[in-house]
């Protein structure tokens, strides 16, 4: 490791395992020590060890905080670990421009109690939001429920700089909303996964915060009525800011977990929040209640005060710890469908979960189509792991064949790598392996990620 130890104090470098050990995990469960870690203060540093890297033949991961899903930051083939932890300054808030420049491991929760006191947001907001980096959010494009209304992280980027493959500096995009020159390697290098560049700093389109806002509980006896009700709300002019989807079997356990207030009838439940001027909230909270009404509805709550905000919220925030206490090691999935095939996805996910004896619990961002997909499995139930591979595959082929995408914000990483084929023809796969040449010519970057095993040349 003495030529690492050349690109890096070597203070600010581990190569004990016992140290390197928590840098080998991700919230996938997948575990692989890594030879060693690193922790650069600025781009430059990042280029020097990937240039020693290249000399090396040494394999190299760039990880934010280890929050994804998908086995992106698991160091399959070892390798140096590059942590961008140290990398955490807001270099710049420009209101007048609306951007901030920031590094990419500013947490996304500091980045927008910073961009609160200048009256803005980043509207990019995960679940793990308080400690997921923005540049985790960036390789992921991971997005959250205002994705809605606010788009993702693509949609809310200007430029970036990363450290390619080859170890050399590039910075794209402009400081402008509008600009055309050249190729858009921003959008190409977000939701890359860190496998064309490891991104380093970002110049990030902020958004002013709005005036108010409104939230809304709506209940209904079946799943089929609640997504039939989701494509009425979106057909209409007023775009929700938050529109969640809960199903029944999702409620049930909550009742197990939790004490909040549902009626007993409940077969799903939208949340859904509408924000902007006080002038306009009266109408947009009118619209959205009327699409909201129709078969099958059975209550419909508007919260008069932020406790009662709160209180509402509760039922979805007591959603994951429920279960965890049921199943820790559950399938998580997170498939998208286009709003109007919504009840389709429900009821053919209902008739999987009857057909395998698999208990499956679906929520999400229903306002973008977007549902996480829970296989509630027991790996100590034999029968169960039979046939979960079956069950799985028959998920993505039922969201493809409602012409939809396997993964909306988690990404691929290593975990669906081999389903990548099903919805990608092999043309296009072999023109982004021939991308991926160009920025990373030995296939230094994050390997084993994001395509099949076997990949057309």
């Amino acid at each position: 490791m003495a030529r690492l130890q050349q690109a890096i104090d070597p203070d600010r470098l581990l190569t004990d395992p016992a140290d390197c050990w928590a840098y080998g995990y991700d919230n996938s469960r997948r575990h692989v020590c890594p030879q060693a870690v690193a922790f650069p203060f600025n781009t430059e540093e990042v280029a020097g060890l990937v240039h020693a890297c290249r000399e090396l033949g040494l394999p190299l991961v760039g990880r934010g905080r280890g929050s994804g899903t998908a086995g992106a930051a698991v160091p399959i083939r070892r390798g140096l670990v590059i942590s961008l932890e140290r990398m955490d300054r807001i270099i710049e808030i420009n209101a007048d421009d609306r951007l901030a420049i920031v590094e990419a491991g500013v947490t996304n929760g500091d980045l927008q109690r910073a961009l609160e006191r200048e009256g803005f947001f980043w509207p990019p907001d995960p679940t793990s939001a308080d400690y997921c980096s923005v540049g985790g959010n960036l390789a992921c494009n991971a997005a959250g429920p205002r994705a809605v209304k606010y788009g993702t992280p693509r949609d809310n980027i200007l430029g970036l700089t990363a450290v390619t493959g080859t170890g050399d500096i590039i910075r794209t995009g402009v400081h402008t909303t509008k600009g055309v020159v050249g190729y858009d390697l921003t959008r190409l290098m977000v939701g890359s996964e860190g496998t064309l560049g490891i991104i380093t700093q970002a110049t990030l389109k902020i958004t002013p915060k709005p005036e108010a806002r409104r939230t809304l509980r709506a209940v209904y006896t079946s799943m089929t009525t609640a997504a039939a009700a989701v494509s009425r709300i979106m057909a209409q002019p007023v775009t929700p800011c938050m529109l969640e989807f809960i199903d029944g079997r999702a409620i049930d356990m909550i009742r197990d977990y939790a004490s909040v207030d549902l009626p007993e009838d409940a077969g799903a439940m939208l949340m859904i929040e509408v924000d902007g001027s006080l002038e306009q909230l009266a109408y947009s909270e009118q619209a959205v209640a009327e699409a909201a009404r129709g078969d099958g509805l059975s209550e419909l709550r508007t919260a008069a005060s932020e406790d009662e905000r709160q209180g509402l919220w509760a039922a979805r925030k007591a959603l994951s710890p429920a279960q965890r206490k049921i199943a820790p090691k559950k399938i998580n999935e997170d498939v998208v469908v286009p709003v109007s095939r919504m009840a389709d996805l429900i009821a053919g996910l209902d008739q999987l979960s009857r057909q395998y004896g698999i208990i499956i619990v679906n929520f999400g961002h229903a306002g973008n189509g977007n549902i996480h997909v829970n296989l509630l499995v027991d790996p100590d139930d034999p029968k169960q792991m039979a046939v979960v591979d079956e069950c799985l595959q028959k998920v993505f082929q039922l969201v493809l064949d409602l012409r939809g995408t396997l993964s909306g914000e988690h990404g691929i990483g290593y975990d669906k790598r081999q389903f990548v084929g099903l919805e990608i023809e092999p043309a296009s796969l072999a023109l982004m392996k021939q991308i991926k040449k160009q920025f990373d010519p030995d296939g230094l970057l994050n390997p084993g990620k994001l395509f099949p095993d076997v990949v057309p040349d």
